[in-house]
């Protein structure tokens, strides 16, 4: 065999088996430049192709191609660190296949000894380092970048200067940028951002990343993307997305943290759904080890409300445990959290409310509305919660914006809750204040009152005068359902502003109400208006808007009371059940008696006797939201059904009938003596 041969072979053992598995080759294909191949500071002599084969994990197989390694040969110069001449070539995907010869490259021998190549190629010295240091890109700190840019175009541009690795960092830098400038300048910065020549390229180069980047970076990085609008559709979002998926077992707390703060705020599509699911095994699996609080709350934000409830009692009960080391924020947090997964723990509101009342003082004003829209969604009500923030406001009541006290008013109003202290300070500030009062905060501030059917003891009259001078001002801008609303909550509280109803009886005005917007909730509010204007005190008896006649509403008497009645007055035919009257108003029984309260009629003998010596008294079974909470105060509509059943000649008497039960019913406190003196005959 000759030397030629002997020295071909040699090599050939040699790259194949005396080399470990580090890595030999560094390059920076990934950034928008020719790459650059750079060897290793240690011994190439040690390890160059055992790591081609086995020691390059497979999601950066594509990036090494094309790359060059040849000993010197005669004719061709060479550099330290990097050989520049011809050999063999490495055009195929290295890994996870075995490297490959072209058959037209060969090692070739000018004569030179084993021991003398190897001594030529592979000598390293300290001008490699600093040659090796020179080439290197150094990686940008996303934080840096972040305060030495002014805008999302500046991070672009810097990246169209020098791309480097990861791409990740250059929309950290931007998401940061984002949240510190205003709204509507962040509205315009992201249109300049999609239309910057380099932000294809980086998302490019994002989506190569992804497979090899650390699994918190990426999830950094979704996070950042989906803030700065990029569409969800697109593909670079869908291919990080799917990349999440392939690595979800690299998941630990502090990714499971960032990966739920994601998916908050996406939307469903396949992927966002298949990611959630994983997510939900895997936290089924790992709950019991989360040790952070703020990442078990962000957790049992992002399951959702259609996550089994096997997995939300788990949750809950990780959150029980870990209740003695809930801090203030945690306790406020909890109500959201709860509500997002629709996980009514009452045991666990409940030590939540006394923390958050122990520390309300202080309390911002998004955290308090945020609370109180939870224990709506909830169905959640704790008086002591309520009274202590509506205390709060009222003792406060001068810190804050109108806008805001009307906010909470709304809240409250929607729990079914009255709080008298706070109501009188509005009231107050609206007569002293009319004219401070928009079009919004008119309608808003009526729809409350009348709803809670709150009365002022001294200044009602001037309050409902400075709406109505209020609202007067301004008609010409005002929507025709905003008016009606207006106009419904005065009816409501027997008040009739002239200009407000004559502006809301025109004829077009109602025409558009009857084709326009919500047309059922429309008519239902113009026929309390019609039946306002005929009972109360107005000036518009002789007024009647036509309107279409609305459905009879099913009604089941309570069969307790019916049982209770009938023993009481001995016999059903001194009552009778489900009495429909005029005007959509119906009665649950109705008993006639002779107007001194001393003789209950039979209805035959009712119908014989005059009309002049007979009262007709209205039993009516009402269900607990007829109530404010944990009141005997009647809310608005059923406050007015009395007021227009006693105009219309009934005694009313009120039972109150309690969800809880539906055959539990017993009556109504200051009813009881009226019923005394019905069933004492």
């Amino acid at each position: 065999m000759n030397n030629r041969a002997h020295t071909f072979l040699w090599g050939i053992r040699q790259f194949r088996t005396s080399i470990p598995r580090s890595r030999a080759l560094r390059t920076y294909s990934l950034v928008f430049c020719k790459p650059e191949v750079i060897h290793s500071k240690r011994n190439p002599r040690n390890h160059l192709l055992n790591g081609f084969d086995e020691g390059l994990q497979p999601s950066v197989r594509y990036l090494f191609q094309d790359i060059f390694i040849s000993k010197s040969v005669a004719g061709c110069t060479q550099t330290r660190g990097i050989i520049h001449a011809a050999g063999f070539k490495l055009d195929r995907i290295l890994c996870p296949r075995r490297l490959s010869f072209d058959a037209k490259h060969s090692f070739v021998s000018d004569g030179t000894s084993d021991h003398d190549l190897m001594k030529t190629n592979f000598h390293h010295t300290s001008t490699e380092d600093v040659l090796t240091k020179k080439m290197r890109p150094t990686p940008v700190n996303y934080k840096k970048l972040a305060q030495e840019c002014n805008s999302l175009s500046d991070v672009l541009d810097t990246f169209s200067k020098a791309p480097t690795f990861p791409g990740s960092n250059y929309f950290l830098a931007m998401w940061i940028i984002a949240k510190r400038i205003s709204e509507d300048k962040r509205r315009f910065e992201k249109q300049l951002m999609f239309s910057h020549p380099a932000f294809n390229q980086l998302c490019e180069q994002m989506m190569r990343e992804a497979k090899i980047m650390r699994y918190d970076h990426l999830l950094f990085s979704l996070n950042a993307i989906v803030k700065l609008g990029v569409p969800q559709n697109s593909l670079m979002v869908q291919t990080l997305l799917r990349t999440i998926q392939e690595r979800i077992s690299e998941c630990d707390e502090r990714c499971l943290s960032i990966l739920s703060t994601a998916l908050v705020t996406m939307e469903p599509c396949m992927n966002v759904n298949a990611l959630r699911a994983g997510l939900r095994i895997l936290v089924d699996q790992q709950v019991w080890n989360i040790n952070d609080i703020f990442t078990l709350q962000t957790v049992m934000r992002c399951i959702g409300k259609d996550a089994p409830f096997a997995l939300k009692k788990k949750l809950e009960m990780k959150a029980l445990k870990e209740l003695g080391r809930f801090s203030v924020l945690n306790s406020r947090h909890m109500f959201e959290v709860l509500a997002a997964m629709d996980h009514r723990s009452v045991v666990l509101l409940n030590e939540c409310s006394k923390i958050v009342i122990d520390n309300i003082h202080g309390c911002p004003f998004k955290v308090l509305i945020s609370i109180l829209q939870s224990c709506r969604d909830l169905r959640y009500q704790n008086e002591d919660l309520f009274k202590s923030i509506a205390d709060y406001v009222a003792t406060t009541f001068d810190i804050w914006k109108l806008k805001h006290v009307i906010f909470f008013l709304l809240s409250f109003e929607t729990l079914g809750f009255r709080p008298p202290g706070l109501m009188d300070k509005l009231l107050e500030k609206v007569v002293q204040e009319p004219g401070s009062l928009t079009v919004k905060n008119i309608v808003s501030v009526l729809h409350v009152y009348s709803s809670l059917n709150h009365v002022h003891n001294v200044q009602n009259r001037e309050f409902l005068e400075a709406l109505a001078s209020a609202l007067t001002g301004c008609l010409h801008q005002i929507s025709s359902e905003s008016l009606l609303n207006a106009v419904h909550s005065f009816c409501m509280m027997n008040y009739f502003p002239l200009a407000p109803i004559n502006q809301l009886i025109k004829e077009n005005i109602i025409h558009e109400l009857l084709t326009s917007g919500d047309t059922e909730k429309n008519i239902h509010k113009l026929h309390v208006l019609n039946t306002c204007l005929k009972l109360d005190e107005s000036t518009y008896k002789c007024i009647h808007i036509p309107l279409p006649q609305l459905p009879l509403t099913a009604s089941h008497p309570n069969e307790k009371l019916a049982e209770v009645l009938s023993r009481l007055l001995e016999g059903d035919g001194c009552f009778s059940r489900n009495v429909q009257l005029p005007h959509n108003y119906h009665i649950d029984f109705e008993i006639r008696m002779d107007t001194n309260r001393t003789q209950v009629f039979s209805f035959s003998e009712g119908d014989a006797s005059s009309a002049t010596n007979m009262q007709r008294v209205a039993v009516l079974c009402v269900p607990k939201s007829a109530y404010c909470l944990n009141s005997n105060h009647l809310r608005g509509l059923m406050a007015m059904k009395i007021r227009h059943l006693n105009v219309m000649g009934f005694h009313v008497i009120l039972g109150n009938k309690w969800p809880r039960s539906t055959k539990y019913c017993r009556i109504h406190p200051p009813s009881q003596e009226q019923m005394a003196e019905v069933c004492c005959m």
